[in-house]
This record gives C-alpha cells, structure tokens and sequence, in this order.
C-alpha cells in the first residue's frame, strides 16, 4: 500500500494540522511516512502545501512525482488547481467552495469550479459554511480532512486518536470541535467518496 497525498490552502488555514493528524495517525497504525512543506506568510495569504506519502514499506523520498497523487486535498480552490499536473489519472480532487480572494486577478469563481469538476473523481464542499454552523470556521481543515478520510487508507479511529492528540493541550472543548468538524465532513462524502486510493 502506497497512498501521495498533497494538501494545499494559504497560510493560517490550518494545512500543517491537517499533515500533522495523517502523520500522527500512520504512525499510530506503524506506517511509513514522509511529509515536506512550504509555508507562505500566513498574514499575507501565501501559499501553503504539503506533500505526504504514507506507505507499508519503506519511502525513499518525501517529494511526489507528478502524475503519482492519489489525492489533493485543498483548504481553497484556486491553490488546488497548482498542483493538477501531480495527480494521477484516477486521483481526487476534495475543495472547500469558499475562495480565499487574495488577489486582485483571483479568477471567475464559475470558471475555476468548471476545472476542477472536469476531473471524475472530485468533491466540493462548503466546509467553511458547515465549520461555522458547528461553531468556529477554523475547522473547516476538519470538514475537509473528514470529507476525504474514505479517500486515505488510515482508519477512522486512528485519524480520531490523532485529532485528540494534537489538540489535548487546548481543552475538551476544542477536541470536540475538530472531532465534530471530522465527523460532519464524513457525513457529506458519504456515498461519493467511496473509492479508497490504491492499495
């Protein structure tokens, strides 16, 4: 089993805590991982990506090849359509439907989302809306991550424990938030998502 994944948003999105629960999680289940990123000024709006590989055997490089993604999973829509030359013929595409407009030639909304639904294999979620009806827009990383979990072959409970983990230090309130924000993604990918990346 080997799964390469890119996430991909802008700084302050919370990308990296999305790398850090897959990371967390594999090695929960004794899984290889490598992840490298690039950060962007979060107050600026720069770009963010990761890429992560989670293999049963050994993984020599934590850079994907293009054409090798089984997955890019994208806190904002433009930055998903970077990275399209990576992903594998039968890869999917997860979004949020919300753009964050951070430049003046920020492209037509329409015609970004007719490139990205030009691929079989995609799904665009309000993750933002349904972060803030849950209580906080900062879990819309959550919505997103739990949108895509049947995607990523890491068990849900491991992914939960993971979640736990990383946010233990910030109280029983912000652990049920994210563990909320997860479960309600799952929810909206249910029936869609139903194609677990090679195995």
């Amino acid at each position: 089993m080997k799964t390469n994944i890119i996430l991909s948003g802008v700084g302050g999105q919370g990308i990296l805590t999305i790398a850090a629960v897959l990371d967390t999680a594999a090695l929960n289940q004794d899984l290889f991982i490598k992840q490298s990123e690039v950060h962007g000024m979060s107050q600026r709006g720069g770009a963010v990506q990761s890429h992560v590989r989670i293999s049963d055997k050994e993984i020599h490089s934590d850079l994907i090849p293009e054409g090798k993604v089984d997955l890019i999973l994208s806190v904002e829509p433009m930055e998903l359509l970077r990275y399209l030359p990576y992903l594998k013929k039968d890869g999917w595409l997860v979004t949020d439907s919300e753009p964050f407009i951070n430049t003046a030639n920020y492209p037509e909304e329409t015609h970004l989302f007719d490139q990205i639904k030009k691929h079989p294999n995609h799904l665009i979620v309000n993750a933002t809306k349904i972060a803030k009806k849950i209580g906080n827009s900062k879990v819309a990383n959550m919505v997103l991550l739990g949108a895509a979990s049947s995607i990523i072959p890491l068990s849900e409970n491991s992914m939960l424990e993971a979640i736990k983990k990383l946010f233990q230090h910030k109280g029983e309130r912000i652990i049920r938030l994210n563990i909320e924000a997860f479960s309600e993604g799952k929810k909206v990918a249910e029936g869609i998502t139903n194609l677990v990346a090679d195995q």
